[in-house]
């Protein structure tokens, strides 16, 4: 349903504190996570403190969360080569670093970024909803 990760040895070794959301393209799914929350009843492993829980595949994540008190539905954590910065509404800036965040699942329905996705979405003659590109209607 959702893609596989990039490397499976690497699951779990990837930084806790990330980026959450934006950039509107993905490369690469390195890990989906599922967080819990001791306030939400998840079990204390860290004086109160959230955590989560790393995994290689998305179902295993579902799973695990639909399983778990206190967890939330699976995130991915995902590699951006290269995304869109929109520090305002409609302003958009392409942005040439890598960079990890944590997106919902469903941003994953997305195509994964080209060599031509964000020039094709920042190019005067895109269409008048930009938005299409990225979901690979144009």
């Amino acid at each position: 349903m959702y893609p596989k990760v990039k490397d499976i040895e690497l699951v779990g070794e990837y930084p806790g504190l990330v980026n959450a959301g934006g950039g509107y393209v993905w490369d690469e799914v390195l890990e989906y996570r599922v967080w819990c929350h001791p306030e939400d009843g998840a079990e204390d492993l860290d004086e109160g403190d959230d955590y989560f829980y790393a995994f290689g595949h998305y179902n295993d994540a579902m799973e695990f969360s639909k399983n778990t008190v206190g967890a939330e539905e699976p995130i991915a954590l995902i590699l951006q080569k290269e995304h869109i910065n929109e520090p305002e509404s409609g302003k958009y800036i392409h942005i040439k670093e890598e960079r990890l965040t944590e997106w919902p699942v469903e941003f994953l329905s997305r195509p994964r970024r080209t060599e031509n996705t964000i020039p094709d979405f920042l190019s005067p003659n895109a269409p008048n909803n930009r938005l299409d590109i990225l979901r690979g209607i144009v």
